[in-house]
């Protein structure tokens, strides 16, 4: 006897005569056609296979069969591929974070080098600045006394004399007498 299962449009013909099958063989065939009964009733695959694809893989088993293969073949690589890409981006965001940190570490010792040095630098010019400014006025005090202390004696005065005289205190007593 041949039954014919309606889970495609040329359905599948299974051979229910030989009762030497085990019952666990037929418990198995039970389980399966269940399973694609369950399948065939789905609404994405019925509105798969009544689409103009599902038509022509209906049609041609070879073309499905093939493409079934195809996609449980490729699906290993493609999923290696995306394993890759998906460590290799996290690898590169880790670097990324770990380089950044390396380069912010590097250019704050070089910034504190920098300043290190321009504070040794300044202390540096700070006290060649303050020698030059202490030999230009010892200099100029040196070069200014003498010229006025000419004059001045020119014009007949002198410096002692221009300073207020000094009192004695024996002066004062005399005063008061």
């Amino acid at each position: 006897m041949v039954k014919k299962y309606p889970f495609s449009r040329r359905g599948f013909k299974i051979n229910t005569q030989g009762s030497k099958m085990s019952k666990e063989m037929q418990e198995l065939q039970k389980q399966w056609h269940s399973m694609m009964q369950t399948i065939h009733t789905n609404s994405n695959v019925v509105a798969f296979m009544n689409s103009r694809v599902g038509q022509y893989l209906d049609d041609h088993p070879f073309v499905a069969l093939s493409l079934l293969v195809f996609i449980a073949v490729s699906s290993i690589p493609v999923a290696f591929f995306l394993i890759f890409v998906v460590t290799t981006a996290i690898v590169a965001c880790m670097g990324v974070i770990v380089m950044e940190g390396v380069v912010i570490s590097v250019g704050g010792i070089a910034l504190l080098c920098v300043l290190c040095g321009l504070g040794v630098v300044s202390l540096a010019v700070s006290g060649v600045l303050s020698i030059c400014y202490m030999a230009f006025s010892t200099l100029i005090n040196y070069w200014y006394t003498p010229n006025m202390v000419k004059k001045q004696e020119a014009n007949g005065n002198s410096l002692l004399q221009s300073s207020p005289p000094v009192l004695d205190p024996s002066d004062k007593n005399m005063k008061s007498e």
